[in-house]
Formats: C-alpha cells, structure tokens, sequence
C-alpha cells in the first residue's frame, strides 16, 4: 500500500465510520490572570474575551507584520483561565512571543503563561460513529452530541481520570479531542482501539488529516 492509498483509506473511513489520531504532539498553553483575556484579544485575529466559560474558538496569530505565524483554539476554563492550541511546531514560539509582548510591551498586564504540552496527550475521535464509540467506552453521556455543542470544552472524568474534552473539527466530520493526562494517554488508545472493529474505526495520520 503507497502513502496515497493508506491516507485516502483512513480519510475514508473517517467519512463513513471513525477513526482514531493521536493529537499529543499539538502545542497547549495554559493563560492565568486578571487581563488574560484581554492579552489574548490582542495576540489573537479576532476576540476571546466574550467567549463564555466552556466555550472555544478558532484563533490566528499574526507578528506584527500580519503574517500567520500560528493557529488553533482557544478555550475558557474560566473567568481568568484559558487553554490554548497550538501547531506542534509552533507551541515554542507562540509561548516565547507571548513572554516577549509581556515582558517588554503591555508591562502592565497581569498575565501567567504556563506551557502544558507534555503534561497532556490528546486522543482524537473523529467520524459519524465518534460518539457511539465513546460510549461504548464508558464516556459520560454528557459528553454526546445533543448535550455538548460543537466548539465547547467541558471537564469530565474517566474511571477516576480528569479530562478535558473539546468538541471540534479538522475533519469536518463530529469529532472529540480528548485531552488527558499524558501518562494516562497510551491506555486510553489501548481502550479504544480494542472496541475499533465493532464501529468499521481505523487509525488515521497526517496525510489522511490533510484530505478532509
């Protein structure tokens, strides 16, 4: 099987059924404080500081000539907490340019940025069958498509396990990133995958991604 045939098999099981990425490389940022919000108004195209806690929003980044320099969601966890996304590639710099505009222009702002990426993974679920094999995994039923809208963020747990899990897209399918505590991230994928055959699910990768 070529490269090309392995990403259009994965795409198209990811239409028609589900499959399963491993997200943990993407960059997360945790932002504290009393101006956290408006700091990120000013980082961000676009405005986060009237997104309601739970809520999420796609963002870019532009330096200062207005070149995309990064892109992601946004969350509020709550009144001064946000979790960011960012590109794999890209957590570094965006953290070391929001240091920069702190530390050396709005002085003022009280902001903490905190780097979290190695301290969780993310499992991806996307496809119109995401949700069914959540289910069948054990997931709160709070976590389904008609009780959680898409671009929210909501706090659940899994046998004792905190999560935090973000409904949102790259698919264009329904689809669940599923942020949790690294150590815990192998044996979430190891739950998932044993129930894979029941839901026609397969793995799928960058190449396939970059289709949808």
């Amino acid at each position: 099987e070529s490269l090309e045939a392995a990403a259009q098999r994965e795409a198209g099981a990811v239409r028609k059924a589900a499959g399963l990425l491993d997200g943990s490389p993407l960059g997360k940022l945790e932002i504290f404080g009393p101006d956290a919000a408006q700091f990120l108004d000013l980082m961000y195209v676009g405005t986060m500081s009237n997104l309601s806690v739970g809520q999420a929003r796609y963002g870019l980044l532009l330096n200062e000539n207005g070149i995309v320099v990064d892109d992601g969601i946004v969350a509020r966890l709550g009144p001064q907490h946000y979790w960011v996304n960012t590109t794999s590639a890209g957590v570094e710099r965006t953290a070391a340019a929001f240091e920069e505009w702190l530390q050396c222009e709005y002085t003022t702002l009280q902001v903490l940025v905190t780097p979290i990426t190695s301290r969780w993974g993310n499992v991806t679920v996307a496809g119109p069958r995401a949700w069914d094999w959540l289910a069948s995994a054990g997931f709160d039923q709070a976590l389904s498509p008609n009780s959680m809208g898409h671009m929210t963020l909501r706090h659940s747990t899994l046998q004792g396990i905190p999560l935090r899990v973000v409904r949102a897209s790259f698919s264009g399918e329904l689809g669940y990133e599923i942020n949790i505590p690294a150590d815990h991230a192998g044996a979430l994928l190891d739950r998932l995958w044993v129930r894979a055959g029941e839901f026609s699910a397969t793995l799928y990768g960058i190449e396939a991604l970059e289709i949808m």
